[in-house]
Order: structure tokens, then sequence, then C-alpha cells
């Protein structure tokens, strides 16, 4: 730890959490409005506190049982003693970032209902702040837990070799993010079938059959989709990108220990890097939180030009501010390096603006699906597959694209330098997730939107109040969108990182069960220390002829649509009890549709929370157990061959999943709007089944891919000791 501009690591991410105190406190300080708004927004919070604290319980049981695990494997040297504790550290700090978020946002979204009567930029701050605070809880958690583990494993881990101390420490990092990934998971999964049971059967009843609008108090389900946009759409995403930003950081400082390993100044520049170009990025997201402000009466390209100055001020400020970091860090190629970062940052804001144009209503491809709604809902779906799937060509091209120039740039244009080159490909992702901060503003903003205006709706505020709060939920859909296909976006480049980062799990775990040296050919071997990534290719004979590598391409295939297969199952059954119940209180208690009486909201809170927890549990178990068990059989190959078929297959679909259903959502909003017949007309409730075949498409399936194909990849690195002591073949 000799360069002191570490320092500025733990720093920056306590100034993160200072200012999300100070954005949570002035959200605060604003009125809630009438004694209706509060009361409503006390049910939501209630209603989503009591699901988290439920859904705790239950990853806490199964943490319990996993660290029991790997302190067995820690006992027989078969797993580094520190991974139990890593793996608690992550999953605690992910949670507390999905808390703390999800806290904010049902405080503010009755202030934003409120503030709405003042003014749509009085409503946009509010809202926008509040998701701030989601933003940069998670950088500066995420940041704080990376610097801590730093500065214990350089007190603790002794080396005779300052580089290969460097290597343990940060493949010891990795493992943590496990546990992160592994709550991600579990709050992804469990908050998209909660929040899409009472979506789809609040809408389905109430919307289609009983003609009621929207946010309806008459409608039982109402409660519980509030509730769910947050359990779902914030707490979910929260962890979600927790882990991202994490693994991001910690898989290119394992690269980085990996390719400088000759050189142990430049070595510890290389494992720096990151977590200060992450660092800076926090800065900036603050700078571009205060800059969001639009006029009375905006158009929905307007309120999104409104964010996006935030946003591409921020990452013009990160380019900048990278390339002065690198220049001071004096690297090896610094210039190639910063050239990696500015190819992260392009990719994604390629990825995001490809996403803003096929599910914002303000373009054509939604345009055309709910102008296909006039001869029914038939021609809607598949109006909305078709848009999703075409939709999947430029985010994957720009991943391509991004993944080649980042390699040619840190490499300094030599093909062959894959330790480097694939290090360029890990800071491409650090560049992409730098202004996270400000990025997952704008994510966390659109359930806060959505549950102002269940509130405006429900506590009988005037016209105007409702036009802007939808305004700003029309424009929350789009951001939805949006922020799902940069996590999606990034979630291909970490986990590239992570794949490369396995190799040198790999090489640690050799050293531990006692192989010192490898043999690469016939008649050549190399110390396993000094062995590189294509020794090791060699050494275990990874390429597209080896039965076992083609095995897990498949199997890894496979999984991304098992795993879509079950959730989506899951919250068809889940809303066929949340549509039972509905119907049963439309018909059992007298007065409801009249407004004389009010519905049992509790009981449908209730039936999403018992289905969401029951539903989560196999496809998460499913997901740790793939890997391991695929070690077991095929071997480093069969696992290498597993991460890359689920990466591939997993990122397209989710792609594709997460567009389409964003696509059906505004399309639904825009005939809302007034277009097409407006709301009641046929048009309009033939976009409402299209957006509820879309809800666990871009809620639920599609963006808990991007958590499979990396909780993949950690599964490997943290058992990666156990494949190599114990594979079968």
């Amino acid at each position: 730890m000799e360069n002191s501009l570490f320092w500025l690591v733990p720093l920056n991410s306590i100034l993160a959490l200072a200012f999300a105190y100070y954005f949570y406190n002035q959200m605060m300080k604003e009125n809630e409005g009438t004694d209706r708004m509060k009361q409503i927004a006390s049910y939501v919070r209630k209603g989503a506190m009591a699901y988290l604290k439920q859904q705790y319980k239950v990853v806490g049981i199964f943490f319990i049982i996993m660290t029991i695990l790997f302190s067995v494997l820690a006992f027989f040297n078969v797993q580094n003693g520190w991974v139990p504790f890593a793996f608690i550290s992550g999953g605690f700090f992910s949670g507390l970032a999905g808390f703390f978020g999800m806290k904010t946002a049902t405080h503010a979204s009755a202030r934003t209902a409120f503030a709405a009567q003042k003014s749509l930029n009085e409503g946009l701050k509010i809202a926008f702040r509040s998701g701030a605070v989601m933003g940069l809880v998670v950088v500066g958690l995420g940041l704080l837990d990376i610097s801590l583990w730093y500065i214990i494993l350089n007190l603790f881990i002794n080396d005779a070799s300052i580089t290969h101390k460097m290597v343990v420490i940060t493949t010891t990092m990795l493992t943590f993010g496990m546990g992160a990934s592994t709550q991600a998971l579990f709050a992804r999964v469990g908050g998209g079938i909660f929040t899409k049971a009472a979506d789809v059967g609040g809408d389905l009843v109430g919307k289609v059959e009983a003609g009621i609008p929207e946010d309806d108090p008459r409608n039982p389900a109402t409660i519980a989709d509030n509730v769910g946009d947050n359990v779902g759409d914030v707490a979910g995403m929260g962890a979600d990108l927790y882990e991202s930003y994490c693994g991001s950081i910690l898989a290119t400082a394992a690269l980085g220990a990996a390719a400088f390993y000759s050189n142990p100044l430049q070595q510890l520049e290389a494992v720096l890097a990151p977590m200060l170009i992450a660092s800076f990025g926090i800065l900036l997201s603050i700078v571009g939180i205060f800059m969001v402000k639009t006029k009375e009466g905006a158009s929905q390209k307007q309120l999104l030009s409104a964010l996006s100055v935030g946003i591409n001020t921020s990452s013009v400020l990160i380019v900048i501010i990278s390339f002065f970091i690198m220049r001071s860090l004096n690297m090896e190629n610094w210039l190639g390096i910063w050239g990696a970062i500015v190819v992260g940052l392009i990719t994604g804001i390629v990825i995001g603006k490809a996403t803003e144009y096929f599910t914002s209503a303000s373009y054509n491809p939604t345009r055309k699906i709910a102008e296909s709604a006039k001869t029914g809902p038939a021609t809607v779906i598949i109006s909305g597959l078709g848009v999703g799937m075409i939709s999947t060509a430029i985010p994957v091209i720009a991943v391509v694209l991004g993944i080649f120039f980042a390699f040619l740039f840190a490499s300094n244009f030599d093909l062959m330098n894959l330790s480097k080159g694939l290090y360029g490909i890990g800071i491409a992702a650090v560049g992409m997730l730098s202004t996270l901060g400000i990025t997952l503003a704008t994510d966390a903003y659109g359930p806060i939107a959505d549950n102002a205006g269940g509130n405006a709706e429900m506590s009988g505020l005037g016209i105007e109040v409702r036009e802007r709060t939808d305004a700003l939920d029309s424009l929350g859909n789009t951001t939805a969108a949006t922020g799902k296909g940069f996590a999606i976006g990034s979630a291909a480049l970490t986990a590239l990182a992570l794949l490369a980062s396995y190799v040198e799990e790999i090489k640690i775990g050799l050293i531990r069960i006692g192989i010192n040296e490898i043999h690469v050919s016939d008649s050549t071997s190399v110390s396993v220390r000094d062995a590189n990534l294509t020794d090791f290719m060699n050494y275990f004979n990874v390429n597209l002829m080896n039965p076992f590598v083609l095995i897990g391409v498949f199997l890894g295939a496979m999984m991304a649509f098992l795993f879509c297969g079950m959730t989506m199952n899951a919250v068809g059954r889940a809303a066929q009890k949340m549509v039972d119940e509905v119907r049963r209180q439309f018909r059992e208690i007298a007065g409801i549709l009249e407004g004389k009486n009010e519905p049992d909201y509790a009981r449908c809170v209730e039936i999403s929370t018992k289905g969401a927890q029951r539903e989560m549990i196999l496809p998460s178990i499913l997901a740790i157990i793939v890997p391991i068990f695929t070690g077991l059989i095929f071997g480093v190959p069969g696992v290498l061959g597993l991460l890359t078929g689920g990466l591939g297959a997993g990122f397209v679909l989710a792609v594709f999943m997460a567009n389409s259903g964003g696509a059906w959502d505004n399309a639904k909003k825009y005939v809302e709007a007034g277009n097409l017949g407006g709301k009641g007309s046929n048009a309009h409730k033939a976009t409402v089944i299209g957006d509820t075949v879309g809800d666990p498409f871009k809620d639920t399936s599609g963006p808990s891919l991007n958590i499979l194909i990396k909780l993949m990849s950690m599964v490997a690195i943290v058992m990666s000791g156990l494949t190599v002591a114990f594979k079968l073949f």
C-alpha cells in the first residue's frame, strides 16, 4: 500500500454515503401530503419492510449453510480461510444497500406526489434525488467494503514474493463477490416474482375485466403492486448493480495483479487503477445529480434530456479525470489502458441509447407496437416480440466492438498479449460502471415516480397532478429499461473479466493442494506461479475440440433458458392466485367497486410475499449447484465452457426480454396518454394484455439473467479449489 492515492478510495466512499444521508434528510423534510396520502404510503412501507424482513430470514438460513460449507473446505485446505468471512461480508453489504434504498423510496413516493402539485420540476427533483440515495449507497458501501478488505488482507497475508502476495490478495477479495451475487439473485428473483404477481393480477382483473384505472384504490392488488415496485426495482436492482460494480472492480484488480506479475510497482498500480477510477466516479456522479432539472410542461424527450445532462456531464468528466489518473500512475501503456476505459464508457452509452430508442414511446418501435393494438392483443404480442429480438443487435455489436477495442488498446495492439488485453476488458467494465452513482439514480427514480402516480390516483389528487406524475412515471419506465440494459451490458464485460479471473483462482488452487509445476506440452514444464493464461489453457486442454468444453457450452446456454422458464412460471403461478383473490374480493366484499368499502389490501400483499419466498429458492439454488457439479464432473474445461455458454446465451436473452417488456409497457402508456382511443378503448385493453406478458420479461426473468451469468462465474471462482482437487474426469 505504498501509493498514498489509495486512501482516496475509502475517503470518497464515505463521501458518497454522506451525500446519500444528505439527500435522504432533504427528502424527509418535504411535506408528505394529506392524511390519505400518508395512509397509502404507510401501507406500502409496511408491506415492503415486512417482505424484506421475511426475505432476509430465508437468505440468512442459506448464508449460514454456505458459510459452514466454506469453513469445512477451508479446514481441509481446499479453500482460502478468509472465504467464509468474505462471503458473509459481500451478502451483508449488498442487503444493506437494498434496505437503505428501499427505505428511502417508500418515504419518497408520497412526497413526490405532493411536490408535483407545485410543479413538474419539484416532483422530478424529489424523485430523482431520492433515487440518488440508492445510487450513492450502492457505490459508497461497495467501494468501502473493497477498500476495507484490501487493507485487512494486506496486513494479514504474508508471502515471500510481493507480486504473488498481491495475486493472493486480489483473488481472495474476489470471493466476497459470491456473497453479493447470491444476495442479489435472491433479491432480484424474489422481488421480481412479488411485483409481477401483483401487477399482472391487478391489471387483468382491474383494468381488463372491471374497466377501472391503474392504481385505482378499489383494486385490492394496488398496494401489493406498489410494494412490489420497491422490493423488485429498488432493493432488487440495487443489490444487482452492487455486485456488478464490485465484481468489475475486483475482477480487474485480479487481472492486473496477474498481467503485471513480473513488476511489483506496475502491479500495485494496476490493482489500484480500477479502485481510483471508481472513487472519482463517485465525485462526478454527485456533480451530475445536482444538474438534473426541468421546466413545467416538459415533453418526454425534454425530460429524458434533463436526466441525460447529468449522466453525460459525469461521463465526459470521468473521461478527463481518468486520463490524469492513468498518467499519474504512469503504468506501462497507460494511454492504451485509458483508451480501454473510454471504450467501456462509450459502450455503456450506446447500449443505453439503443435501449431508450427501442423502449421509449417517443420513438417509432414502441409507437408501432401501440398501433398494432388496433387489431387486438395477439398482434401487440407479436410486434413486441419482434421489436425485442431486433433490439438485441445494437447492444451485442456494441459489446463485441467494446471487447475488441478494449483488448487492442490495453495490449498495445498485440493480440498475443492475453493478460494485458483481458485487463483492458476488465477496466472497460469499470469505466462503464464508474458513474454508477448517477446511472442507478435514474433507475431507482422509476419506481418512486410510479408509486407517486399510484398515490396521486388513490388519494384523489387533481387531473393536473396526475398528468405530471404520469409524465414522471412514463419517464421512469424508459429510465428503468435503460438501467436494465446498462446492467446487462456491464454484466457481459464483468462476466468476461471474471472468466479470466477464474484461471487465476485455479492457479492459487493448484498451489494450495501442492501442485507447483504443470506440463504445458510433452517436453515443457513451467512453474505454476510463473505460468500464463496460455499455459493453463494448454495444461487443461481448453479448446473447442475438447468435448468437455462443448458440453459446458451447451449446459451454460441451457441454464439461461431453464432459469427464465422457471422464473416465468413462478410469476404465472403467483399471478393466478392474485387473479383469483381480486375476483373473490370483487365478488364477496360488497361495495368495493362503488367505492363504499375498502378492499383487503393486506391479503394481496400476503399472497405475493408467500409466492415470492417459495418460488425464488429453486432457481437460485440451481444457479449455485450447476457450476459446482460441472466442475466436479468435467473439471476446468467443463466450467469454462459452462461460463462461456451462459454468458453468450444469457446476455442476448436478457436484452431481448428487458427491451420487449419495456416496449410493451410504454406502448400501453402511449395509449393511456390519449392516443389510439385512450384509456378504456379496445386498443388500450390490447396493450394491457401485452404489458402483462412483458411484466415478467422486463422485471423478473430478464434482469435476473445478468446476475445468473455473474453468479455462476463467482461460484466457479470460489469453488475452484474443489474443482482442481476432486474432479471426476
